[in-house]
């Protein structure tokens, strides 16, 4: 099964753990998640977003601080900007975040329900999959000498043919590299696998 697959299945069991909604941002690195998902009602992201909520979340700051998980209603830390009160009209009503790995890396997840809190066992399957998950999407470390090269060339605007002749390489080798890259980084296109190696700062 492709890493894609596993993710999408994983992804599907938390859509019935969580009726009113997740947010998953897997191995977040400066400031930017390698991937993240929400199933968010969309009036809840657009006013997240126009709010410039994310640098001021709680459960953002309580996940960099802690590794674990924790209901909503028993965090210690302040919200100050009362963006879990804001949460609750838009019918996030019960929520809890978990997160997992270093700091460098870090999943940071939270998940919602607008009838009751999540039972104990509900929490420990929920951590099991962001877990799994986490494990899944594992980032590189590096990327080969050949994929940094192929990837800057093409960044830099050379098309393949012309990519390939400036490493004196065929056009389908070329295309081997810019897979093998895609591969690694958990990219769909070359653009994005582009974006996160410079992200990950690996390019």
């Amino acid at each position: 099964m492709s890493v894609k697959s596993s993710v999408d299945l994983e992804l599907q069991k938390l859509s019935i753990l969580a009726p009113s909604g997740y947010f998953v941002g897997l191995h977040i690195r400066f400031a930017s998640a390698l991937m993240q998902f929400s199933t968010y009602d969309q009036g809840w992201l657009d006013h997240y977003t126009e709010q410039a909520y994310a640098l001021r979340d709680p459960t953002i700051a309580w996940g960099f601080s802690t590794e674990g998980a924790c209901r909503w209603s028993e965090f210690e830390i302040p919200d100050t900007f009362g963006v879990l009160a804001e949460a609750k009209t838009f019918g996030l009503t019960h929520g809890m975040t978990i997160s997992t790995g270093p700091v460098r890396s870090r999943t940071i997840a939270s998940f919602c329900r607008n009838d009751r809190e999540f039972e104990d066992s509900e929490i420990e399957e929920i951590s099991q999959i962001v877990r799994r998950l986490h494990q899944m999407v594992e980032p590189p470390e590096s990327l080969t000498k050949a994929q940094i090269e192929a990837l800057r060339l093409i960044a830099d605007g050379d098309r393949h043919a012309a990519a390939a002749a400036k490493l004196s390489i065929s056009e389908s080798a070329l295309k081997a590299r810019l897979m093998g890259a895609r591969e690694k980084l958990h990219a769909r296109t070359t653009a994005e696998a582009i974006q996160r190696a410079k992200d990950y700062r690996l390019l």
